[in-house]
């Protein structure tokens, strides 16, 4: 089980006090507990089984303007305190910084309503083991499955972040997680490999195992003989899995760290339209169960439901203390990033939004990381399938897709299938008029 609340708050409070006794004018302490165990299979066999334990504090000191932090595994007492004598003796040599501070009192979180984030159920190895059995046998029921991979995870934490300007709070979150990878073979010799996987909060919420065995197989059979294609200029549509991709880049280039620094395509796009007016994209902390559920951000400041982009247009950069002072504006809970972003879903169903073109490219899977946030150019390897007239055809591989951001994002149409299952998560979606390299 995971460390109590009231041992780690009272551990949090000796460090904050002992840090301001020992000379610190501010300070945060975060300490956290979490326990994670996983087994892996692989082709009907044991691969590995683990369990991991971790119990440690973060610690930043101010003086004045100036700041430095510290952390360990070693909780006690003594400990913390040679730990906080050293942070104050580095701090005192570090150059100040004049943006450096807590937050401002006012926008620390008060009010905490439950999210059901946590689940007391545990799942026992063997009952793990039976799992991922199953889901291998599911997925092997296919002659041209060959060779599976499966994982189950599950994870409980527990934190609490303290400061001296009095915010002391925590809460407790779990995730249970498995996946399959299938790999498949036809007779010329070349495989393919896809997977299906859940996550979620609560143990009973997962997918069953038969359910993401057999998905895995699905997709990965459907892979199978792939083509090459010429080089053209056409439509592309992304499958879930991928066009969530669009949003994590979004997330990075409003970031306030990358608008201070001046490396984003954004910089200075607040208030003009940079999607399609039939975009909307949000960041809501308080999803019931949501994988991105948050009831503050990583310095204590209140979270709430952002309206990120409005109708196209670019509403809010993602701020936090720091960076929010050196562009002049206020934290709006986003130290560490987003919670359950999302782009609103769209009006037409995804088998209209297959036949929108008689002739489309539709995206299984990226390679590569080929996004460049100061200019907006994208450029991937990809693999997925040949639509026509809203049918898939055959499937397509070692391709090249690439485009700018600024082009992309004005030029999307939205599926209304959206599910929650990731942190960020987004319809199928297509975009009209990007650049495809091949043979």
């Amino acid at each position: 089980m995971v460390k109590d609340q009231d041992y780690l708050k009272k551990t949090a409070s000796f460090c904050i006090e002992l840090a301001k006794k020992l000379g610190a004018t501010d300070a945060t302490a975060v300490v956290g507990h979490s326990i994670s165990e996983t087994v892996n299979f692989r082709n009907r066999k044991l691969d590995e089984s683990d369990r991991s334990d971790s119990l440690g504090v973060g610690l930043e000191i101010y003086i004045g303007k100036k700041k430095s932090g510290i952390t360990s595994s070693n909780l006690t007492e003594d400990n913390i305190k040679t730990l906080i004598e050293r942070c104050i003796e580095t701090t005192k040599i570090t150059p100040e910084d004049e943006f450096n501070s807590l937050p401002d009192k006012d926008l620390l979180a008060k009010k905490i309503n439950d999210l059901n984030l946590y689940d007391d159920d545990h799942i026992e190895n063997n009952e793990k083991i039976e799992y991922l059995k199953e889901a291998e046998e599911s997925a092997l029921e296919k002659k041209e499955i060959i060779n599976t991979e499966t994982s189950f995870s599950e994870s409980k934490s527990n934190f609490i972040l303290a400061s001296s300007d009095g915010f002391l709070n925590g809460y407790k979150s779990s995730s249970f997680s498995a996946s399959c990878v299938a790999i498949a073979k036809k007779s010329d010799d070349k495989m393919e490999r896809d997977y299906e996987f859940t996550s979620t909060c609560h143990l009973n919420d997962m997918l069953r195992p038969n359910q993401i065995g057999s998905l895995a197989a699905k997709r990965t059979i459907q892979k199978l003989n792939p083509q090459k294609i010429e080089s053209e200029k056409i439509s592309i549509i992304f499958d879930r899995r991928i066009s969530k991709g669009m949003l994590s880049v979004l997330a990075s280039a409003i970031s306030a760290s990358s608008i201070a620094r001046g490396t984003s395509f954004l910089k200075d796009k607040i208030n003009e339209e940079v999607f399609s007016s039939s975009i909307n994209i949000y960041d809501k902390p308080d999803i019931v169960k949501g994988l991105g559920s948050k009831y503050f951000d990583s310095e204590g400041v209140k979270i709430e439901e952002l309206k990120l982009v409005d109708r196209g247009v670019l509403k809010h950069y993602l701020v936090d203390t720091y960076y929010g002072k050196k562009l002049n504006l206020k934290s709006n809970g986003r130290s560490g990033g987003t919670s359950n972003l999302y782009f609103e879903k769209g009006s037409i169903s995804y088998k209209n939004l297959l036949k929108l073109n008689q002739r489309t490219l539709y995206i299984t899977e990226t390679i590569g990381h080929g996004s460049n946030l100061v200019t907006g150019d994208y450029s991937v390897g990809a693999t997925g399938f040949m639509l026509e007239n809203g049918v898939f055809k055959y499937p397509v591989s070692e391709i090249t897709i690439a485009g700018n951001f600024k082009d992309m994002f004005k030029n999307i149409t939205l599926a209304n299938d959206l599910e929650f299952k990731y942190s960020t998560n987004a319809p199928t979606m297509l975009i009209q008029g990007m650049v495809v390299a091949g043979k």
